[in-house]
């Protein structure tokens, strides 16, 4: 029997892009074939995400764009999955009447029933595994949903729900296949990952999943993104600096340093407390690198207080640093906050920040100068005859690139050793030495 071709659309966050990827282990499990041609697709799956107003336009440009496939493809079901689906299901089915039908983001197993066509049997299939959509030696493992923060301006936990850890036995065994198939750093994803297991053990194993983890034969990178300042312990320090696979790289979404705005976004920390942190994990993993995310214009901010994070970022001198505009969520306290911020002041403190930022980096990557690094290779440009890899400092998709140029073939998953020549403000150039020898 033909197999129904499928073509799959992904938007946003690592995170959607893991529900993306068991949702199309399901959907591989049950029979189906993909395809990369949208007008060859019988069936489409748009998963989207509406975090911010850009996110949720980009999801809509999408979904009209696919609309199209019923017409000018041979589109015969769309589906929309996802933040957007969960938040708007009404308005998606009234608004697109080309959509069949939504799923939200609680239940990922109805995608099975909402794309099966005709009489197809799909409903008992064997326990599936994930279809890698990374380039393979890096791959995200989600290891908890949901978030109990509810700052004011974001709308996640009224989307994804409360936070709700994921089994460690699971977790392991995912992490064990992905290990199998070539993965060599794995990336920890959560809303909040310092604060797994709290509520599914009542206590924080987060430690202790980190050490499981380490003990699977194949990885050698373990990564944790999305850290709040106020979660991150001396325990978890300390864990961080004893694992040698673990990688001494914290990413803390602080979005802001004034005590003034902090309150008003709800946020769980003053400024007092992130100068603590982060001198306390500089001090317990003394080569730790350390990224976080900003928001400049949140309602009622003032120059005194925009002068206080330029001071801020000044002053703790992170490595990596990304600001976003506020943008004004519908169904959050903070859009709906007086002294709502002009667009252009929001674009001129961001562009403030970078600028201060820029300087700091770039004054950082000049002291990597002469030091080795081991290397994990992520490509090759030919026009160039260059390697592009990644050091522990740099995650990928967001951070910057080692450049390295190598007598010998490489190819991507490979690691090295390699010597830093010279720099940039985001990327560092060098040459391989040797491969790397894992000790295991």
């Amino acid at each position: 029997m033909k197999k129904n071709k499928l073509f799959f659309v992904s938007l946003g966050c690592d995170k959607n892009r893991v529900d993306s990827e068991r949702m199309l282990g399901l959907l591989e499990a049950a029979g189906f074939s993909f395809t990369d041609d949208e007008f060859e697709a019988d069936v489409i799956v748009v998963n989207t995400c509406c975090f911010i107003e850009d996110a949720k336009m980009e999801s809509i440009d999408m979904i009209l764009e696919m609309a199209a496939m019923k017409t000018e493809g041979k589109c015969r079901k769309l589906i929309v999955a996802g933040c957007l689906s969960e938040r708007y299901r009404d308005e998606i089915l009234s608004e697109f009447p080309e959509v069949d039908a939504y799923i939200g983001t609680s239940d990922l197993t109805e995608i099975l029933t909402v794309c099966k066509l005709d009489d197809e049997d799909i409903t008992s299939i064997p326990i599936p595994g994930r279809i890698i959509t990374t380039p393979g030696h890096y791959e995200f493992l989600k290891i908890a949903e949901g978030c109990n923060k509810y700052c004011t301006y974001c709308i996640i936990p009224y989307i994804r729900g409360k936070f709700r850890s994921e089994e460690m036995e699971d977790l392991i065994r995912e992490a064990k296949k992905l290990a199998e198939s070539g993965v060599k750093e794995l990336i920890l994803v959560a809303q909040d990952t310092a604060i797994y297991g709290t509520d599914l053990y009542g206590v924080n194993r987060l430690p202790e999943l980190l050490s499981c983890l380490c003990q699977i034969p194949g990885l050698e990178w373990i990564r944790i993104l999305y850290t709040y300042p106020e979660e991150i312990t001396d325990e978890f320090l300390q864990t961080m600096a004893k694992l040698p696979k673990v990688c001494h790289y914290i990413d803390m979404p602080i979005q802001h340093a004034s005590d003034n705005i902090l309150r008003k976004m709800g946020r769980k920390t003053n400024h007092a407390a992130l100068v603590s942190v982060i001198n306390r994990a500089r001090e317990i993993v003394p080569d730790v690198i350390l990224r976080t995310t900003l928001i400049s214009g949140f309602p009622s901010e003032t120059d005194t207080d925009h002068e206080a994070l330029c001071d801020f970022v000044r002053e703790m001198k992170f490595d990596h640093l990304g600001v976003f505009t506020y943008s004004q969520e519908e169904g959050t306290k903070a859009a709906e906050m007086p002294d709502q911020i002009d667009e252009p002041i929001k674009i001129k403190r961001r562009d403030e920040l970078m600028q201060i930022q820029e300087q700091i980096a770039a004054e950082k990557m000049t002291k990597h100068a002469g030091k080795t690094f081991k290397v994990l290779i992520d490509g090759y440009l030919p026009e160039d005859d260059i390697y592009v890899g990644r050091t522990y400092m740099d995650a990928p998709e967001v951070d910057g690139f080692f450049y390295v140029s190598a007598e010998e073939q490489l190819n991507s998953g490979d690691m090295i050793n390699a010597e830093c020549k010279s720099s940039n403000a985001y990327d560092l150039y060098g040459e391989m030495i040797k491969r790397y020898e894992s000790a295991e």
